[in-house]
């Protein structure tokens, strides 16, 4: 896998007459961490599958390192080897007997060698740290078993960029962790990963850019700008982050880089016991002046 870049350029889309993405432009950088927050309803699922090539828009296109996407049966399997869509509920994509077999089904498909199949199930199944679930029958996994596994398939493809839909939602705590150390996994083997999702809390740590979709547009940022403010959170139907929010009522710069990467209470409580140090050194040095 190698990082390329993945564009939507004034795209149009509307059901029954009704439009849900009017001129949207998105830009991913290759070897990005995007996340993608909307309402439910706003588009995001939408327009992740015009990316993906699984929906041709009224209007605009889809470029990939600038090429635009051809709709064509041949442009399309060149366009789904080189960029992949794992759906929410993971379900939607498993249908083989057993894992291994889940994980194989794409690369089979390519008519590939045995071997080079059996070598892209193994890899995807050791990146996600599955291989002990190899011989298990789909239907015994957990959920989030089951989304690594969905996200495994897609990833024996070996895609440059990975679309998911909600790829944390339904998971308990230790899950959402095992979640993100696989897409950590999937970034240093060259992958750039886009994410839908509603938590605006991972989005903030996890992220290096937002894209936020209300009324059919998409306004795309740097993502302590963008999650931070609170006339856009009210107009997506969403809030703030809790960092930036507890930031605001100690008295933080709202912004400040520092908070943009806190995960965790301890890492708050890092940056506020040094806003507290610097407090008191304030404090001292008027002290000694006096």
């Amino acid at each position: 896998m190698s990082h390329l870049s993945l564009e939507a350029s004034q795209v149009v889309m509307s059901f029954a007459g009704r439009p849900v993405l009017d001129g949207v432009c998105l830009s991913v950088p290759g070897g990005s961490r995007t996340a993608l927050l909307g309402a439910n309803g706003s588009g995001k699922t939408t327009l992740l599958r015009v990316l993906s090539g699984a929906l041709r828009p009224d209007a605009g296109e889809v470029l990939v390192d600038r090429a635009p996407l051809r709709h064509s049966r041949s442009g399309l399997t060149q366009h789904r080897q080189q960029v992949q869509l794992v759906v929410q509920d993971p379900d939607d994509q498993l249908f083989s007997a057993d894992v291994r077999r889940d994980v194989a089904f794409g690369p089979l498909n390519l008519r590939l060698p045995e071997a080079e199949v059996i070598e892209r199930v193994d890899e995807s199944l050791e990146l996600l740290g599955i291989t002990d679930l190899a011989g298990r029958p789909t239907h015994e996994l957990s959920f989030g078993q089951r989304k690594r596994v969905a996200i495994a398939g897609a990833l024996a493809m070996r895609p440059c960029l990975l679309l998911l839909d909600e790829p944390t939602a339904g998971l308990d705590p230790e899950g959402v962790d095992e979640m993100l150390v696989a897409l950590t996994r999937l970034e240093e083997q060259g992958a750039t990963v886009l994410i839908a999702t509603h938590d605006v809390d991972l989005a903030l740590a996890w992220s290096t850019q937002v894209a936020v979709v209300t009324r059919g547009r998409v306004l795309q940022g740097e993502p302590a700008a963008l999650l931070g403010d609170a006339d856009l959170a009210t107009r997506a139907r969403l809030r703030r982050p809790w960092v930036l929010e507890l930031g605001d009522r100690l008295g933080l710069a709202d912004g400040d880089p520092a908070l943009t990467g806190v995960r965790d209470l301890d890492s708050l409580a890092a940056v506020i016991d040094r806003e507290r140090l610097s407090a008191s050194g304030s404090r001292a040095a008027r002290e000694e002046g006096r």
